[in-house]
């Protein structure tokens, strides 16, 4: 029993050293900002609420540097980018654009996002009535190029 202990003792200690890339970039060249206006509410919202899975800015809790958590929280945060990352808007082409702004739109509609998962840890990030409503109108507003 006490092998088996040391062992796993032993792997845990091993994976603290294999470390996920932070997903931390302040290259604002092709963000959606740049080609559409995004007022200071939605800025607050998409902040508080997307930005840490949907842009190249995750702000990261201590618990991230703790594998396997942190294995998670890249995965997690890569999963959100390929789907759609605020940060590289403009080098979408106009399908991808407008297949975006359609699944946001779909996604504000069921009320999709953000997820409950994340919503356990990120109480501020649930979106009130008036924010929802708030980035529904928004979205609203983005013209694909």
């Amino acid at each position: 029993m006490k092998k088996v202990l040391l062992i796993m003792l032993v792997l845990v200690v091993v994976m603290q050293f294999i470390r996920p890339e932070k997903n931390n970039s302040k290259d604002y060249t092709n963000d959606i900002s740049t080609v559409v206006h995004v007022p200071n509410d939605v800025q607050e919202i998409l902040k508080t609420s997307c930005a840490d899975c949907h842009s190249n800015n995750t702000v990261y809790p201590w618990y991230s540097e703790i594998a396997p958590v942190s294995w998670y929280l890249a995965s997690h945060v890569n999963d959100g980018k390929k789907h759609l990352n605020f940060s590289e808007w403009t080098s979408y082409n106009q399908n991808q654009q407008s297949h975006i702004k359609k699944d946001l739109e779909e996604v504000m509609e069921e009320n999709e996002m953000p997820l409950k998962s994340y919503l356990i840890v990120h109480k501020d990030a649930k979106l009130s009535a008036k924010q929802h409503e708030i980035l529904s109108n928004w979205i609203q507003t983005i013209n694909v190029k």
